[in-house]
């Protein structure tokens, strides 16, 4: 595909002669904004291959190493150093002033930073959109690792189906925007999509998913950052 920037500089220059033809992808088939707006809006509907997908997009664009958190980054960064159920406190009181969700958010999303951050001010890690984290969804997963795991544990995705989801969304209720508050992705999200095998990219029936992206501060290896970007998609029948 062209960037924007390419395109302006050089997409009316002459095509050069061994040059067959020029493409750039087909549109989606459907609004990937659902009619909620784009500007200062979550991104949304992106599958977990996507989101990490893009990552390597703006790896290759900037030359800095960004990635999904895990499932236990994420959860230490919506608590902001506190052990309350929310990150507003114990109860649904101040939640409206923290978060969208089904309460407030009138069945849509809303431009991001617009509500009160937590204590180490990152906005929106409940609701607005729910959050892709790199793991896989293992109901059981945390009653099986022992005390020397807990720092950072990580349940490393080999398969489709289910990825962890955290922070509930703009339809959920305040149960679904606590900090503990687990979601699993569902291959139902793709029931309306025609292609065989669906597609890699989008969940047609998901307008609820957003990404929110760590750049850790020791960078991987070339070899390691490679690894976790270019494992092949799983075909989706």
């Amino acid at each position: 595909f062209l960037y924007k920037d390419f395109e302006a500089s050089e997409s009316l220059a002459p095509i050069p002669t061994h040059v067959d033809a020029v493409t750039r992808p087909t549109k989606p088939y459907l609004d990937m904004t659902f009619g909620m707006g784009k500007e200062g809006h979550p991104a949304l509907a992106m599958t977990h291959y996507n989101a990490i997908q893009f990552c390597k997009w703006l790896y290759a664009r900037t030359g800095i190493f960004y990635r999904l958190p895990t499932e236990a980054e994420w959860e230490y960064a919506n608590r902001a150093g506190q052990q309350t159920a929310f990150y507003s406190g114990n109860d649904t009181t101040a939640l409206a002033d923290y978060a969208w969700f089904a309460a407030n958010s009138e069945g849509k999303t809303h431009p991001v930073g617009k509500k009160k951050p937590n204590a180490w001010g990152l906005y929106d890690m409940s609701g607005n959109a729910a959050e892709w984290t790199y793991d896989q969804y293992n109901a059981e997963f945390y009653s099986t690792i022992s005390a020397a795991q807990v720092t950072d544990p990580i349940a490393a995705p080999t398969k489709l189906y289910s990825h962890v989801i955290r922070g509930g969304s703009y339809l959920d209720n305040a149960e679904r925007l606590r900090a503990s508050a687990r979601m699993a992705s569902d291959p139902i999200w793709k029931q309306i999509d025609p292609q065989i095998p669906k597609s890699n990219w989008w969940f047609p029936e998901a307008p609820f998913i957003g990404i929110r992206l760590v750049r850790p501060v020791k960078t991987p290896t070339k070899q390691e950052i490679e690894a976790y970007y270019n494992k092949p998609p799983i075909k989706d029948f």
